[in-house]
């Protein structure tokens, strides 16, 4: 058999990244062979408010990965991020269809049908239904069923739905530019992929994924998803209040944050807070020379950290379980590089803190290894994974039971298209 080739667009609100991954049939490595990341434009707090030029952006992006990888993309994995996202857990019960003998998928896959059929609003559709935990004959804290013996089968599920309007405007993007969607996938979903570790699932922990417009959450509990959120705040609103304290434009206020990190992150020992920071080198239209550690990281930044703290404090509660987070906050994403992000952080929310890496991938991943591409990684990662095996067969069954004599020639079409790489 040969390797399959997998794709990822990732639309932020800051940038579009692409990338292309080879899963070899041999081992279950993600060997990455083409990526490339541009600035967005059209995307605000994850919402797409202009169709046009983020399909020109996502154009552009595509194109010169397909240049670096080789290949041809033709369908990819999009991620969906933003306040429109919600969540909410689901139970669903049946009875196993054969009790003499052991439970089968077919009784798994009534179950979380049954948990499925739940009343939405028509401007919102699922994008994600993820088993928590299976409960047979009142025995609780099963992963797995298949193979069991039982009468009854319960399941408790996680389901996150998005904006209909938001899912058909990536939809159309994707159309105009020939590319077929994959699949839709959380933004938070794919970065705990690519950043967490099963014991910190196990432990519970929570995914922090903080973008340019909006902060993606993902809270777990004994190894499962239990809960998903997103608040419209990012790491550009870091950049507008810099603007807006030293006087210049959003470009050098984005300038002047990138320089901070690199010169903190270069220094042996912390410097004294009421150093000075020398901005001569930038040669910023707006001839701001020097400005004062302190009046930049306790003046300006820290006050934003904290609000977003404090917001992500209010969800955790809101969640329910914050009691069942040990392992702490994972934060990832282009904002996780703001000064002073861990530090306060720890200060505030009084629990382990830490910034995610992206891991799990072979190949071209010098530009991957930082923690805004956590969700370009997490998007194959969590594709192969979860969709590429269910989809695949899944659908397979359904058409083979769908094609009859009198039916139309697409369906044919569609039982071929499952091989073709």
């Amino acid at each position: 058999m040969t390797d399959k080739m997998l794709s990822a667009i990732d639309i932020g609100s800051s940038k579009v990244a692409t990338i292309v991954g080879v899963k070899s049939t041999e081992s279950n490595e993600l060997r990455i062979v083409g990526f490339h990341s541009s600035p967005s434009k059209g995307v605000k707090k994850g919402l797409i408010v202009d169709i046009d030029e983020i399909s020109m952006a996502v154009e552009e992006c595509v194109e010169k990965t397909e240049r670096m990888a080789g290949h041809k993309i033709n369908q990819a994995f999009v991620s969906v991020g933003g306040p429109h996202i919600s969540s909410l857990n689901s139970h669903g019960v049946v009875a196993i269809s054969n009790p003499q003998t052991e439970i089968v998928e077919d009784d798994v896959n009534r179950a979380i049908d049954a948990a499925k059929a739940i009343s939405i609003s028509n401007t919102r559709q699922v994008i994600e239904v993820i088993p928590r935990e299976y409960v047979v004959d009142g025995q609780t804290g099963i992963k797995n069923p298949i193979g069991m013996t039982g009468i009854r089968l319960e399941v408790d599920t996680h389901i996150i739905t998005a904006s209909h309007t938001n899912l058909k405007n990536l939809d159309r993007c994707l159309s105009e530019l020939g590319l077929s969607n994959a699949g839709f996938i959380f933004a938070g979903l794919a970065s705990a992929q690519a950043v967490l570790t099963d014991t910190e699932k196990e432990l519970g922990v929570v995914l922090v994924d903080i973008g340019g417009g909006k902060t993606d959450i993902c809270l777990y509990v004994e190894g499962a998803l239990s809960y998903s959120a997103s608040i419209p705040v990012g790491a550009r609103h870091i950049t507008n209040d810099i603007a807006v304290g030293l006087r210049v434009s959003l470009q050098s206020a984005e300038e002047i944050k990138l320089y901070l990190s690199h010169y903190l992150n270069n220094k042996k020992e912390p410097p004294k807070k009421d150093a000075d920071l020398n901005l001569t080198q930038l040669h910023l239209p707006e001839n701001v020379s020097s400005v004062t550690l302190k009046s930049l990281t306790d003046g300006i930044i820290a006050p934003r950290l904290e609000e977003i703290y404090n917001l992500l404090e209010q969800e955790i509660e809101k969640s329910g379980f914050a009691n069942s987070v040990p392992s702490g906050l994972v934060i990832t994403g282009g904002g996780a590089l703001t000064i002073g992000m861990t530090e306060l952080g720890r200060k505030y929310m009084g629990i382990p803190i830490r910034i995610g890496i992206p891991q799990g991938m072979t190949g071209l991943v010098d530009e991957l290894l930082n923690p805004q591409y956590a969700t370009t990684v997490g998007l194959l990662l969590y594709g192969q994974k979860n969709i590429i095996t269910e989809v695949g067969w899944k659908n397979f069954n359904k058409i083979l039971k769908d094609i009859s004599f009198g039916n139309s020639i697409t369906k044919i079409k569609e039982f071929f298209k499952q091989f073709i790489p």
